[in-house]
C-alpha cells in the first residue's frame, strides 16, 4: 500500500519545500501530494490555511510555484506526485496554462477543490487530466455516482469525523467493498484522520490502495530526524 505525504508548497519558502520533499522521499514516501497555495482555501482547517497564507505572503507568483514543483520532480524522478489546486487558483493561473503544466510534465493526478466553475474541471478532464473524487464516510449516493463516473482516483474519508456512519457500511472496509461492487477499479486512497501506524494498518486491511498523511508529518517540519522517523514508521505499517 502506498504512503502519500502532504507537502505545504512554499512554506516557509519554495526553496525549503524543495528540500523537504527530499526528506519525504528519503524516509520512504511513495507519493507526494503538493499544493498550489490558495488565496481562499475555504475547505482547509486553520493549520493548513495558515501555511498557505504565509507561503503567499513570501511569494504570490504561481510561476515560481510551478518552477519549484518541477525542481522537486527532477530531484525525485522515481516518486509519484498528486497536485492539489483550488478552482480559484487554477482560474487565476489560467486553465490552458495550468493544464499544459500538468500534461507537459506528466503530472497525471489532480485533487481539484471547487464547484463554482464546472467548465474548468470539465476542460481539464477533456484534456486527459485525472481529477480525483472525494467520498465521505457515510457514502452519499450522489458521491458514489460521481466516483463511478470520475476518471481519477477515489479519495475516501478514512474515519467518520461527525458520526457520519452509514449503518449498512459501518467500517472503512465495508465502504471500500461497496465502492468496488459499484464497479470502481481505479485506486482508492484513504485520508482524513490517518496519523498513526494503527490507522495505516486499518486502511491497509480495509483494502485501500494508499493513505494520505498530513498533519502528523507537517507538525514535525522543524525536526527532520523525527519527521523522517515518523515517515519510516508509517511506511513500515503500510508494508506489514
Amino acid at each position: 500500500m502506498k504512503l502519500i505525504c502532504y507537502l505545504s508548497n512554499g512554506y516557509p519558502s519554495i526553496e525549503k519545500s524543495i528540500e523537504m520533499a527530499s526528506h519525504y522521499v528519503k524516509a520512504g514516501a511513495d507519493i507526494i501530494e503538493v499544493d498550489f497555495p490558495s488565496k481562499n482555501p475555504y475547505l482547509e482547517g486553520e493549520y493548513i490555511a495558515g501555511r498557505m497564507k504565509e507561503a503567499l505572503s513570501v511569494c504570490n507568483d504561481y510561476n515560481k510555484y510551478m518552477e519549484g514543483i518541477l525542481k522537486i520532480k527532477d530531484q525525485n524522478p522515481r516518486t509519484e506526485f498528486i497536485i492539489l489546486a483550488y478552482e480559484n487558483t487554477i482560474s487565476e493561473i489560467g486553465t490552458a496554462k495550468f493544464s499544459r503544466f500538468l500534461l507537459d510534465n506528466d503530472f497525471k493526478n489532480l485533487i481539484y477543490v471547487g464547484n463554482e466553475q464546472e467548465n474548468i474541471k470539465a476542460e481539464l478532464i477533456k484534456k486527459g487530466i485525472k481529477v480525483s473524487c472525494y467520498v465521505q464516510f457515510h457514502l452519499p449516493e450522489d458521491e458514489i455516482k460521481a466516483a463511478v463516473s470520475a476518471n481519477g482516483f477515489v479519495y475516501i474519508q478514512a474515519k467518520p469525523t461527525t458520526n457520519n456512519i452509514n449503518p449498512d457500511y459501518p467500517t472503512l472496509k465495508d465502504c471500500i467493498e461497496k465502492l468496488r461492487k459499484e464497479g470502481i477499479k481505479r485506486e482508492i486512497y484513504a485520508g482524513v484522520g490517518i496519523s498513526t501506524e494503527e490507522d495505516v494498518k486499518m486502511a491497509k486491511d480495509a483494502g485501500a490502495d494508499g493513505v494520505f498523511v498530513g498533519s502528523r508529518i507537517l507538525k514535525l517540519h522543524d525536526n527532520i530526524p523525527e519527521l523522517e522517523k515518523a515517515i519510516k514508521e508509517l511506511k513500515n505499517a503500510a508494508i506489514i
